[in-house]
């Protein structure tokens, strides 16, 4: 099953979520990494260029999964407690606008002294917005952002077993495998 149901995910987006869960945990591990080293580090450099490559194509990968999921239906959630459905939604949303600000924030730390992004070196993005202060400021909320992204993941992930232990239903299973 590719496509999504109103009672199971389909494998576009089952992949989507997790290809980005990892990619996102990956980054953020990255950044904690990259901060730490100073530039005689050996890999200074191309540890940037990674982080910097790898979040243009997570970016590209959330615009298409923004695109997919609101071109699918998407499954009813399961239980009956109206309030968790509405943190669910919530959260949800949080996640995908924290992660597009997370994204301008990169861009801004990037191009801030007007050079583009070269990304895995197949395409340019360009340096379209500089200020002063534009990498510093951007920085900082760059941090805030990937530190508030991680702990709204995890309260994420803490629901989503909580639904497995505890309630023992199939909110989890149905991020797992494709029509369950």
């Amino acid at each position: 099953m590719i496509r999504n149901t109103t009672s199971a995910y389909g494998w576009v987006s089952i992949a989507f979520h997790w290809l980005m869960a990892l990619a996102v945990f990956g980054l953020f591990g990255l950044g904690l990494y990259m901060v730490e080293l100073t530039y005689y580090d050996a890999w200074y450099r191309g540890s940037l260029d990674l982080h910097k490559s790898a979040g243009v194509m997570l970016a590209l990968a959330w615009l298409l999964r923004l695109i997919w999921k609101l071109r699918n239906p998407q499954p009813q959630p399961l239980g009956n407690k109206v309030w968790e459905h509405k943190v669910a939604h919530l959260t949800h949303i949080l996640l995908y606008l924290l992660m597009l600000a997370l994204f301008v924030s990169g861009y801004l730390i990037s191009t801030a002294d007007g050079r583009a992004i070269e990304v895995f070196g197949l395409f340019e993005l360009p340096a379209t917005l500089t200020h002063a202060n534009q990498e510093d400021i951007a920085g900082v909320i760059h941090w805030a952002l990937a530190w508030s992204i991680m702990m709204l993941a995890g309260l994420h992930a803490v629901a989503a077993i909580k639904h497995h232990w505890l309630d023992k239903d199939k909110t989890l299973v149905r991020m797992l495998k494709p029509g369950a």
